[in-house]
């Protein structure tokens, strides 16, 4: 016995039926297909959501409100964050440096939550009026950054 007596048991192996050989094949005329219809012709295929004719479920849910596309995601910060980290002088680029904020996106946002009891120096995109006012009763200092532009953000990708 050698590797080229080897074959495989007897009934594993099946040949192919063909279908669409004609009418002695015994799969004949319609090809297993029936007569008519969507499913009978070539090319056919399911619209993605199809329910057999039913209304599917995407047209019979309301479509409310509305996406804007130009929205700006701001890294937000309060000030009760600004108070536990240790320094005085905040940067976006330093924040994102100690791990507080993962991703800038538009720029950086102070809000006003928590409490401020010592001298800050903070640099940021936007601030909210409550987050000023506290930053300039603890005796700090918050400078504006100048917003991107669309041509500045597409240099830098």
């Amino acid at each position: 016995m050698n590797l080229s007596n080897l074959r495989p048991p007897k009934g594993q192996k099946h040949k192919k039926q063909r279908i669409g050989q004609g009418m002695g094949t015994g799969r004949g005329k319609y090809s297993g297909r029936g007569a008519k219809g969507a499913k009978s012709i070539s090319g056919y295929s399911k619209m993605r959501g199809f329910e057999g004719g039913q209304m599917p479920l995407h047209r019979r849910l309301p479509k409310r409100g509305f996406t804007n596309i130009f929205k700006k995601e701001y890294a937000i910060l309060n000030v009760g964050a600004l108070e536990k980290l240790e320094g005085d002088n905040f940067t976006p680029e330093s924040l994102v440096a100690k791990g507080v904020i993962k991703k800038l996106g538009h720029g950086l946002k102070i809000l006003g939550n928590g409490e401020l009891t010592r001298k800050v120096t903070v640099q940021a995109h936007v601030y909210s009026k409550s987050a000023l006012d506290k930053i300039q009763k603890a005796g700090g200092s918050a400078n504006v950054i100048a917003a991107k532009t669309a041509g500045e953000t597409q240099a830098e990708k």
